[in-house]
């Protein structure tokens, strides 16, 4: 199994699945954004306090590869690396896991970039400093 520099545990609520019992497929982009969210947050950057700053992280493309489903009350965890992709981009490689099998359901690879408060892309001291070579650990 691949390391991840973070690592979130989940698990599935009723009213996230379909018809037919499984989770829906949008469903999962929101448990990557959480993901995503609460790996900023363990880094000491904050992603609200950001927008409030006129930095806005946003995703530019997301590339979800669906391999297995979750089913109501399943416990999952998602597993989280971040990498550069280019001067203005960031790739977050995030892979979600049954917990009870260690079955991989989805492989996701999630573009972001930041636009400063002008609409224009830069990159972000904050972020720039987890794109450095071993600054992500888990």
């Amino acid at each position: 199994m691949k390391e991840y520099a973070y690592r979130l545990d989940m698990k599935v609520r009723d009213y996230e699945c379909d018809l037919q019992g499984i989770v829906n497929n949008a469903v999962y982009q929101n448990y990557l954004e959480h993901t995503r969210h609460e790996f900023l947050l363990a880094r000491g950057v904050d992603f609200a306090q950001l927008s409030r700053a006129g930095i806005d992280l946003v995703v530019t493309r997301a590339e979800l590869d669906y391999k297995a489903s979750l089913t109501s009350g399943d416990q999952f965890w998602v597993g989280l690396n971040l990498v550069p992709n280019g001067r203005l981009r960031f790739n977050f490689e995030q892979d979600v896991y049954r917990t009870a099998d260690q079955t991989l359901c989805l492989k996701a690879v999630i573009i972001g970039a930041a636009i400063n408060d002008r609409g224009r892309p830069f990159m972000p001291e904050q972020v720039a400093q987890l794109l450095l070579p071993g600054s992500v650990k888990a």
